[in-house]
């Protein structure tokens, strides 16, 4: 399902669907439009059980999105760029956040078009405040050419309704990104930040 474009206060940058729920899953509500670079079968899922899943999960949370055909996997950097900057220009969005860069090359690929899309260019809007998130990935293994994730900005969650959203992605559900492990990350970020559960994330951008 796509939905209607009209500006919106978040834009999330998803490399593909449960991505938006791992890193922003606390923060996902009627105010944020999701752009998903692409979806593919898998031998254990298809494309379309992949789909029924994200619209569980927006069903609930009722964010708006958009998923794109890019070949998971081969995701190019030209291609994505433009597709940016167009959903950009057209929701208007008081921030933009956008995956760390990690070992996944989807990942690296829709963090470097990210930037690009997001620069001060006097034919583009210019979007005050751009953020990066993290995921169990990048939080457990920061074997990449990029330095590790600098978490400097932090949102209160609830965590059982993020752990509930991506209870409902059923087939992404793993052992190395368990809820457990998305509870315990969200308590060490709630330490940090003198609350019970806080998504972190990496100001790249911010302006007031």
């Amino acid at each position: 399902m796509e939905n209607k474009i009209r500006p919106m206060k978040k834009l999330i940058i998803s490399p593909h669907i449960d991505d938006e729920v791992l890193g922003c899953g606390g923060i996902l509500d009627e105010n944020t439009f999701v752009l998903y670079c692409g979806v593919e079968d898998r031998s254990y899922v298809s494309k379309e059980e992949r789909v029924q899943e994200l619209e569980a999960v927006r069903s609930i949370a009722k964010f708006r999105y958009k998923l794109l055909g890019n070949e998971v996997n081969k995701y190019n950097l030209r291609d994505l760029i433009g597709e940016f900057e167009k959903i950009i220009n057209e929701l208007k969005p008081d921030m933009v956040f956008v995956p760390h860069p990690c070992y996944n090359q989807d990942h690296r690929e829709v963090h470097k078009a990210a930037l690009v899309a997001l620069r001060p260019h006097d034919q583009n809007f210019f979007v005050k405040k751009v953020l990066a998130y993290e995921q169990p990935h990048v939080f457990f293994w920061y074997h990449n050419d990029h330095d590790p994730i600098k978490i400097n900005y932090f949102v209160p969650i609830d965590i059982g309704r993020k752990i509930g959203f991506y209870n409902l992605l059923k087939s992404q559900v793993r052992s190395f990104r368990s809820p457990e492990h998305l509870k315990a990350m969200a308590e060490l970020r709630g330490g940090q930040s003198n609350c019970s559960h806080a998504e972190g994330f990496e100001v790249l951008r911010w302006v007031d």
